[in-house]
């Protein structure tokens, strides 16, 4: 039997953060996989799906030099899905299991199982640890539609394996997923019907950005039908409604599933639901010695919030508890790798007045600003404020919004009014400007509502 400070089940996002702060706080580290470290993220997520976004908004704009006053053609598009495979084995480079071995820590490929709430046996090998971090992510979620486990179904898992681009596809499920891989794909060519159950595409996101994004979609060419709820698939044949949509691929994408089956959790004494493991403020299971993170978490299903739990897992783990710390939820952002992409954090407008019942709305047009007019660009930034002048939400449909938001997720997260960017010198031109522009707009408002202003202007009009 082999003992460590801390084994850690699940070699994704949050179990190879945790590992590395595990480590880096002193201790002897194990990391038990099931497949390949790195998990979906790297392998059939985050990574591949943005370099294939690249490679279609490229060839997009290859399509439409004519509108910058030049003259391009695309011959061939048949290398992008190899591209997107070199770029994941680029990325995995950083963390093969001879690089995480060479680093320090000791690593074992298999399925993993509780035998008592800190033994876990993988490969006929029981491994013993003082605590123990669940962080086994999730899988493409397969809805009980009839006909379509005997369909030759896709998903994100397998869908950067095609060898050639599809030429028609049809995307079941409009969350990000569904919306980034449609778009991408129908630029590269195919023709593409996104189908979602709901009225809304993202439903996540403030109505007025998802219909704006809608429209975007349509533009381009993409198919969207929404509140309806697929019936049934029968080959590559998808029947909503009365109607068939046949295509050339289907393609999954309507949530995750867990990765919890076969842990023997209960051995452990550990708790779950079908919204996954329960933890309290610390990560710790309801077996002390036991934490978990990432996707079986959650309630958010993101690489950068998979991380952020690993490191508040693996320090609580580690230190003594005075150390400990504690989730914070209340900041939580977002990005969907659309085109234009949508950057979130924070209330919808609907959830900030529900919740205040008066908020203060500020709208600015990326082609309001000299940046947007040079590059061409639409979108729209939307900033939801309270009375005081505080940012309760954070909406931005437009080019490079996941980093345009950030200055308004400093200003949310240390408190401060948002017609405070006003005063803080931004470089000219830039996009930054669908932030500095409103934030002025909010500073009149406030100088309307001061008491002393009001005062003042009550004294001038009586003269």
């Amino acid at each position: 039997m082999k003992k460590y400070d801390i084994v850690i089940i699940g070699g994704g996002a949050a179990g190879l953060v945790a590992a590395k702060t595990a480590k880096g706080l002193g201790k002897k580290v194990a990391i038990l996989e099931k497949n390949k470290m790195g998990g979906e993220c790297t392998h059939t997520g985050c990574i591949p799906s943005k370099a294939l976004i690249k490679s279609a908004r490229v060839l997009y704009d290859i399509k439409h030099a004519e509108d910058f006053g030049l003259k391009a053609k695309v011959t061939s598009q048949t290398a992008v899905l190899r591209h997107v495979r070199d770029v994941v084995k680029s990325v995995y480079s950083t963390h093969t299991p001879q690089k995480l071995s060479e680093d320090g820590f000791n690593l074992y490929f298999g399925n993993a199982k509780f035998q008592s709430s800190n033994k876990v046996s993988i490969n006929n090998e029981i491994l013993e640890a003082k605590k123990i971090i669940l962080a086994t992510g999730s899988s493409p979620f397969i809805p009980p539609i009839p006909g379509l486990a005997e369909s030759h179904y896709l998903t994100n898992d397998n869908i950067f394996d095609l060898k050639t681009i599809p030429k028609s596809l049809i995307v079941i499920g409009g969350g990000a997923i569904g919306v980034e891989l449609a778009q991408s794909f129908s630029r590269l060519g195919t023709k593409v019907c996104l189908v979602e159950r709901e009225a809304q595409i993202l439903s996540k996101e403030d109505s007025e950005i998802a219909e704006r994004l809608v429209q975007k979609l349509q533009s381009e060419g993409v198919k969207v039908l929404r509140n309806n709820v697929v019936e049934k698939v029968k080959d590559n044949t998808v029947f909503i409604n009365g109607q068939k949509l046949k295509a050339e691929h289907v393609l999954i994408a309507v949530g995750r599933k867990l990765n919890l089956d076969d842990l023997n959790l209960n051995i452990a004494g550990v708790n779950f639901s079908a919204k996954g493991v329960i933890v309290n403020k610390k990560l710790q299971t309801t077996v002390k010695n036991i934490y978990a993170c990432g996707d079986i978490v959650g309630p958010y299903q993101f690489s950068h919030m998979a991380e952020y739990q690993g490191i508040i897992a693996a320090t609580n783990t580690c230190l003594p508890s005075l150390f400990h710390r504690k989730i914070d939820y209340s900041h939580t952002c977002w990005t969907t790798f659309s085109d234009p992409e949508l950057a979130h954090a924070g209330l919808t407008e609907k959830e900030g007045i529900a919740k205040y019942g008066k908020v203060k709305v500020y709208h600015y047009e990326y082609r309001d600003i000299d940046r947007g007019h040079t590059e061409l660009e639409n979108g729209f930034s939307k900033i939801i404020c309270d009375r005081k002048h505080r940012i309760v939400g954070v909406h931005i449909l437009g080019h490079s919004a996941s980093e345009v938001m950030h200055e308004l997720q400093l200003a949310k997260s240390l408190g401060l009014p948002f017609y405070k960017i006003r005063q803080i010198i931004h470089s000219y031109p830039s996009y930054s400007d669908v932030i500095r522009q409103p934030a002025k707009l909010s500073y009149i408002d406030f100088l309307h509502n001061n008491f002393f202003i009001k005062c003042i202007k009550a004294m001038i009009s009586h003269k």
